[in-house]
C-alpha cells in the first residue's frame, strides 16, 4: 500500500505538464447546463452587488467611510443602509458585498471578540479581529460574500486592514472595496499624503466615496463616516448627502379622456355583507 501511495507520488511529481490553456470547466459547465436542461431547471445567475467602502491612516488614527445604498439587482432595496459595523469599541468595520453576510459576520467576530477582551482584560487589537476574520472566511472558501475594510486604534497605534472573501488580507495605508472601488482608489492614489490632519483625512474619504457614488450605479445616496482615535470613536452618519433628490419639473398628472376607452363591460357583483369591521393602523 505504501509502495502505490509512493508510486503515485513519484507520478505526479514527474508528470509534465500540459503547455496551452485547459477547457476541462468549460467541459463541465456544458455538461451541467444540459443536466439542468433536462430536468426543466434554469442554471443560477452569479449575484451583482454594489457598494463604494473605504478606509485611510491619518496622524493621529484612522477614518473608515461607506456610501448607503443596498441594492437586489437593478433595484434599490434601501437607501439609507448602515455599512460601518461596530467590532468593539476602538474597532469598526465596513462591508461590502451580500448585506446579511457582512451582518452577520461582523456581529459573530463582535461577540467573539467581546468575550476575548473579558478574558484577557485588555482592550483588544486590530490584528486579533482581523485575524479572527481571515480566518473564518477562508474555513467558508468564498461562499460568505464579504469584503471588509477594517480600522481601528489599540495599544500599537492606528491599523487599517482590508478583508477578501476567500480570507486574504492587505495591510496599507489606505484601502477601498466594493464595486466602486476603482473610482475611489483613484481619488487616493492622487491626493493621498502620510501623517494628514483628522480634517483633511475626513475630506479625503469624503471626496472618495462620492467618486464611487458618482461613477458607480451600485453605490449611492449618502455618505457615512467613522473616525477612530486614541479612546474616541466618531461615527458621523450621515456625514454628507452626495446624491439630493430634484425636484420634477413635470405633472404627470393627466386630464381624464386622454387615453380612448376601446370596450367597457360592467359585470354586477350579488354579495351580501355580513359582517364589517374597520381597523385602525399604527402610525406611531
Amino acid at each position: 500500500k505504501e509502495c502505490w501511495r509512493a508510486k503515485m507520488a513519484s507520478l505526479s511529481v514527474c508528470q509534465p505538464t500540459c503547455g496551452g490553456f485547459s477547457f476541462e470547466y468549460s467541459k463541465r459547465n456544458a455538461l451541467l447546463e444540459a443536466e439542468f436542461t433536462k430536468l426543466g431547471s434554469s442554471i443560477p445567475t452569479a449575484r451583482k452587488t454594489g457598494t463604494t467602502i473605504c478606509g485611510i491612516v491619518f496622524k493621529d488614527g484612522v477614518v473608515l467611510g461607506a456610501d448607503t445604498r443596498a441594492t437586489e439587482g437593478m433595484v434599490v432595496a434601501d437607501k439609507n443602509c448602515s455599512k460601518i459595523h461596530y467590532i468593539s469599541s476602538n474597532i469598526y468595520c465596513c462591508g461590502a458585498g451580500t448585506a446579511a453576510d457582512t451582518e452577520m459576520t461582523t456581529q459573530l467576530i463582535s461577540s467573539n471578540l467581546e468575550l476575548h477582551a473579558l478574558s484577557t482584560g485588555r482592550l483588544p487589537r486590530v490584528s486579533t479581529a482581523n485575524r479572527m476574520l481571515k480566518q473564518m472566511l477562508f474555513r467558508y472558501q468564498g461562499y460568505i460574500g464579504a469584503a471588509l475594510v477594517l480600522g481601528g486604534v489599540d495599544c500599537n497605534g492606528p491599523h487599517l486592514y482590508s478583508i477578501y472573501p476567500h480570507g486574504s488580507t492587505d495591510k496599507l495605508p489606505y484601502v477601498t472595496m466594493g464595486s466602486g472601488s476603482l473610482a475611489a482608489m483613484a481619488v487616493f492614489e492622487d491626493r493621498y499624503k502620510q501623517d494628514m490632519e483628522e480634517e483633511e483625512a475626513k475630506q479625503l474619504v469624503r471626496d472618495a466615496i462620492a467618486a464611487g457614488i458618482f461613477n458607480d450605479l451600485g453605490s449611492g445616496s449618502n455618505i457615512d463616516l467613522c473616525v477612530i482615535t486614541k479612546g474616541k470613536v466618531d461615527y458621523l452618519r450621515p456625514h454628507d448627502e452626495a446624491n439630493k433628490k430634484g425636484v420634477r419639473s413635470g405633472s404627470y398628472k393627466y386630464k381624464r379622456g386622454t387615453t380612448g376607452v376601446l370596450t367597457k363591460a360592467i359585470t354586477p357583483l350579488d354579495l351580501e355583507v355580513v359582517e364589517e369591521t374597520v381597523q385602525t393602523m399604527d402610525t406611531s
